[in-house]
């Protein structure tokens, strides 16, 4: 009987411990939404775009936005994601002239003005590229919390690794959340039209 009883009890204290660490978790997470601060994504910049315009954090309120960092100079996941933008630019119709969206190079050194003008005339016209020198890009990527780095390849070229999301920020120029563009882009356009 001895055999049976340790089991039993070590089941029920185990049962009772998560019972008990639920309720508490519940209880704690329930205060936590009180109090949870915004997150700490986005602040005080000053770039310029492709046409020679300043644009700073002020140009993102009124408005909501989709921001992407990454280079012209990217293989794949930046003229993916342009391209996704653009075709959720294109879904919305005449509503795109009420949205902010930029690309925000992470690689200073290769796209200057030009360069960011040439490589966005592939994509929907409502993109503004947004590059400076190395420290307002420096800045920026800071206050959005992107990591960059330079990567080394053969021959003195160099490649960059990034975050590759597309940030949501809403008319106050608050991040919301990463885009989800795993949908169609008239399902995107949709959830964006609910910032306007």
């Amino acid at each position: 009987m001895e055999q049976f009883r340790r089991p039993i009890v070590i089941i029920a204290a185990f049962a009772a411990s998560l019972a008990v660490g639920l309720l508490l978790m519940t209880w704690l997470m329930g205060d936590l939404r009180k109090v949870a601060a915004p997150a700490a994504i986005g602040g005080p910049f000053q770039l310029t775009d492709q046409s020679g315009q300043v644009v700073t954090e002020k140009d993102l309120k009124g408005r909501p936005t989709l921001i992407f960092f990454g280079f012209t100079h990217c293989p794949d996941v930046c003229p993916t994601s342009l391209f996704e933008i653009s075709e959720v630019l294109r879904a919305m119709g005449k509503d795109a002239d009420k949205v902010n969206a930029f690309f925000v190079s992470v690689d200073p050194e290769r796209d200057t003005q030009g360069a960011m003008k040439d490589y966005l005339s592939s994509f929907d016209p409502h993109l503004k590229g947004l590059t400076g020198d190395p420290e307002q890009v420096a800045k920026v990527l800071s206050a959005y919390r992107v990591y960059a780095k330079k990567v080394p390849l053969k021959e003195g070229d160099y490649t960059m690794d990034h975050t590759a999301l597309i940030y949501l920020m809403d008319r106050d120029g608050r991040f919301v959340a990463p885009f989800n563009m795993k949908r169609s882009p008239e399902e995107a356009a949709k959830d964006l039209k609910r910032y306007l």
